[in-house]
């Protein structure tokens, strides 16, 4: 049997439930694409060149790292080769000399002076904020180089001269440590002829030196502090008059320490650092003092001082020391600095003390009373020139001038350099030879007219002053009247050589002439050997040698290297004889053309001396203390105008001398009254006006006046 199924009904899947649809973000729009702009015309023209410009761009960055790597590297070097400051603040590359007087007192510097070390914490605040006001204000804030100063210098540079690198300003005081330091080479005689040499080639601004002088100041700040590179700058800095730092300069101007300056003080020397030479204050003070002022206004814009500190420290200005201000004894400092050895003064590497003969009373009697006469007794205008020396017997020099100028160093000495004919001053050899082989000051000598033959120039026929003649003379009265002809009558009788010989012995080294002028001082010779000359007539007949060094030492060392040379040398004529000369030289004083010298309480013995047309006048004399020689003149042997030895030079002679003596006990000649001496009759002093018109004499010539007037009374008695 065959059944039928019924038909399956076809497979349906199980009804599910649809999971949710993914919602489609919204289709974003289509971009498009904007427009190129159009290039510019630069633009365009570099296009071609475009990856030639990335090249170079590269290159140049590569090589600016490079180049930074390189001064790294260089500024890491050299700092590793400074040395600990201690070995760097005295910089001089020569020594110094100080010169100090009879009392123990500095009078006078040589050389580069250095005043020892002295950091920065320890020099007065004033002085510390003066130097960062006036030279750097952001000296701590830098490192090393003031960018912004340095950019700000270039373009005032540039508008003022055009060179940017030619100028003043900008150099933080760590790159003028570096040139102060000379970026680390050190002075070496084979290659600069002198230190100043030296100093311009570290001074010299190129490109090339301004990249190394920053790379130099960079390795300073690496080596060392803020503090230790301002006690570089202090010690190393030269502030004028020979000071190298601040502590030598305080010293020279002020006489204290750069510890004590005070506001006014420390404004000063800080605005030297600029000019040290023109605005030191020895030179200047006023103009010392007005650059003085700017730095106390830096001072006060930068907030170190007060308003009122700064009204207080404008209203005192600063002002030198009593020695600095002073100034005295420039040209005796010369002198003794070209007597001692130069390996001790000019050339020495050492610092050297020099204790020297120089009495500072004196000396400012010596300049009072030069520069007394030439304001009141000479016309205004006058180039005419006075040297004074003074000196003991023994040959110690105790004050020189060698100029009106008593302000000066290193200039031409007319006591010391000037050869120049002495005139009737040579007179007192010859009178000195014929008392030695002995004549009496009372034996008579013809004055009449007489000529000599001269070897090569013929007949000569010297004169007298007066042009008159007076007979037989006693040598006294030859002496006392400078009359010529006995002079050179005598000077024969004697023997030219004999009074050559005393003479050089005497120390006049100077060449004598031959012919007989010898007698009436036709050669030459200096105011110091003819002083010195006298010398030897007060000391009793000894010759000496002047001498201003009586010690020479090493700063630091108490042994002396050196000790005086000069003083009393060998007799030249006997004692007698030159005690009567003396007395001689004293009626020349008393009664005849050096009247003028004459001291009130005084015995007083001199010479005076005029050259040929007046073109020298001198006095010499001394008491029984001090020897002083006066010569005055043009330099370029113009005549003087009615000046004689016995005029302006007895003057300047009297003036000094009277303030030489002020307040010393009269000290007696030491001289021999012959015994045919006889009391002279009073001679009548001529009157003299009280208000002198200024000229450069109001005298008659040497002798006339006396003379006449000698002449007068003897009519009168003989009548």
């Amino acid at each position: 049997m065959t059944g039928k199924r019924g038909k399956r009904p076809p497979l349906v899947a199980e009804k599910r439930s649809k999971p949710p649809a993914k919602k489609r973000k919204p289709a974003r729009p289509a971009r498009r694409k904007a427009a190129r702009k159009p290039r510019g015309p630069i633009a365009t023209l570099l296009w071609p060149f475009k990856w030639a410009l990335i090249l170079l761009w590269r290159f140049l960055w590569g090589g600016a790292v490079a180049v930074t790597l390189i001064i790294v590297a260089s500024v890491i070097y050299t700092s590793s080769t400074l040395p600990p400051i201690d070995e760097l603040v005295d910089g001089r590359t020569r020594g110094s000399v100080t010169l100090i007087d009879v009392r123990g007192e500095t009078f006078a510097w040589r050389g580069d002076q250095f005043g020892g070390m002295i950091r920065a914490r320890d020099v007065s605040e004033n002085l510390h904020n003066a130097v960062i006001a006036t030279e750097d204000k952001r000296f701590y804030w830098h490192f090393g180089v003031d960018f912004y100063a340095t950019a700000a210098a270039m373009v005032r540079n540039y508008r003022e001269g055009g060179n940017p690198l030619s100028g003043a300003g900008g150099s933080s005081i760590t790159q003028q440590t570096a040139k102060l330091l000379c970026f680390g080479q050190a002075y070496d005689q084979t290659v600069w002829d002198s230190e100043a040499d030296y100093e311009a080639d570290c001074r010299r601004t190129t490109l090339w030196r301004k990249a190394k002088e920053a790379v130099f100041a960079f390795a300073l700040e690496v080596r060392y502090t803020k503090e230790e590179i301002l006690t570089l700058y202090l010690n190393r800095a030269y502030l004028g008059a020979g000071s190298r730092g601040f502590e030598a300069a305080s010293q020279r101007y002020f006489g204290i320490s750069a510890a004590e300056v005070s506001v006014p003080q420390a404004a000063m020397m800080a605005g030297l650092l600029k000019a040290p030479s023109t605005w030191a204050p020895t030179r200047n003070l006023a103009r010392a003092q007005d650059r003085a002022a700017t730095v106390i206004r830096l001072m006060e814009e930068q907030g170190y001082l007060t308003a009122a500190q700064a009204d207080h420290a404008q209203a005192n200005p600063a002002t030198l020391s009593e020695s600095a201000r002073q100034r005295a004894g420039g040209y005796f400092a010369d002198w003794v600095m070209d007597t001692a050895p130069s390996y001790f003064t000019q050339d020495t590497t050492e610092d050297v003390i020099i204790r020297s003969t120089l009495d500072p009373r004196i000396q400012q009697a010596a300049e009072e009373a030069l520069t007394s006469v030439f304001e009141n007794r000479v016309r205004e205008g006058s180039k005419a020139q006075a040297a004074i020396v003074v000196m003991s017997a023994d040959g110690a020099v105790r004050a020189m001038v060698g100029g009106r100028d008593l302000t000066v160093s290193g200039a031409f000495n007319r006591a010391t350099q000037a050869l120049r004919q002495t005139g009737s001053a040579f007179k007192p050899f010859v009178y000195a030879t014929a008392l030695d082989l002995g004549l009496s000051p009372f034996d008579t000598v013809t004055d009449q007219p007489t000529c000599w033959n001269v070897p090569g120039s013929g007949e000569w026929c010297p004169q007298n002053y007066t042009r008159r003649h007076y007979g037989e003379v006693t040598l006294v009265e030859a002496l006392k009247r400078s009359l010529n002809v006995p002079a050179v009558a005598l000077s024969e009788r004697v023997g030219r050589d004999n009074v050559r010989t005393v003479a050089e012995n005497f120390g006049i080294v100077s060449d004598l002439a031959s012919g007989p002028a010898l007698a009436l001082g036709t050669s030459e010779s200096t105011l110091l050997e003819m002083t010195g000359a006298y010398a030897g007539i007060l000391n009793g007949g000894s010759a000496v040698r002047p001498y201003g060094l009586m010690e020479l030492r090493l700063a630091g060392e108490s042994e002396p290297l050196l000790q005086a040379t000069g003083g009393i040398r060998e007799r030249v004529i006997q004692e007698h004889a030159a005690r009567q000369l003396t007395w001689m030289m004293y009626q020349v004083v008393e009664d005849g053309s050096g009247r003028r010298a004459a001291v009130d309480g005084w015995e007083i013995a001199g010479k005076t001396g005029t050259t040929q047309a007046a073109r020298d006048a001198w006095f010499i004399g001394f008491s029984g203390d001090y020897v002083a020689g006066v010569w005055m003149g043009y330099d370029d042997n113009t005549p003087l105008t009615g000046v004689t030895g016995s005029g302006l030079p007895a003057e300047i002679w009297h003036e000094t001398m009277v303030r030489v003596l002020d307040g010393l006990q009269p000290t007696p000649l030491p001289m021999e009254v012959p015994a045919q001496a006889q009391p002279a009759p009073p001679v009548e002093q001529p009157s003299q006006p009280t208000q002198p018109r200024r000229q450069e004499n109001l005298n008659l010539p040497e002798a006339v006046a006396d003379t006449i007037i000698n002449e007068l009374l003897r009519q009168l008695q003989g009548n």
